[in-house]
């Protein structure tokens, strides 16, 4: 990677953070779910939130091929259930699974597990489904489905980002800091599991 490129991908998931509530400064209209609805969506729960940076930090301490496989398969799959999601289809159990891939994702980075490269895609792609299927059942009636789609996938891949980012800049420092926000996730799952 060159120089810079860790300061653009914090750059770039900074923004990501404060788009959505750009998008929405303005009162008096009415509420239109679109592409900004979309953006927005990811950031209303910490079970998304911490997933998805995650995915992209876990990503980074792969490295090589895994830090845009990684990511893009959880896109993909998340997008293409979302589809699904979207058409009412049901899934039992469904935040327990999503709560479990915030715990799961966290244990992945304290243990810094080296899981070959296509084991990590299906682990990570079983958990985007779940994701992609909540994203998709909360589309409201009234959304432009696929501009809405396109912006939580946008907001996933800026978050995504923003994980590449912050395990570049924990990998560089104190040994023991991948471990620390590892385990600050996993113990996020583990109270989301137990809410």
């Amino acid at each position: 990677m060159k120089n810079g490129t860790p300061t653009r991908l914090l750059a770039l998931g900074a923004a990501a953070l404060v788009f959505p509530a750009l998008a929405h400064a303005h009162s008096g209209h009415a509420l239109v779910y679109d592409c900004a609805s979309g953006l927005a969506h990811p950031f209303h729960g910490w079970d998304h939130l911490l997933a998805m940076v995650a995915v992209g930090f876990w990503a980074m301490q792969l490295g090589g091929r895994a830090r845009w496989m990684v990511p893009a398969a959880f896109v993909g799959v998340m997008t293409c259930a979302a589809v699904v999601g979207a058409r009412g289809a049901a899934w039992p159990g469904l935040e327990p699974v999503i709560a479990t891939s915030v715990l799961v994702f966290g244990l992945l980075i304290v243990t810094a597990a080296r899981l070959p490269l296509t084991l990590g895609v299906a682990l990570v792609s079983v958990f985007a489904a779940s994701h992609g299927f909540a994203h998709g059942a909360e589309i409201p009636a009234n959304a432009g489905a696929s501009s809405y789609a396109a912006g939580f996938a946008l907001a996933t891949v800026a978050l995504h980002a923003l994980g590449l980012g912050i395990g570049h800049l924990a990998l560089r420092g104190p040994r023991l800091l991948p471990r620390v926000l590892g385990a600050a996730c996993a113990a996020a799952g583990a109270v989301l599991l137990l809410a």
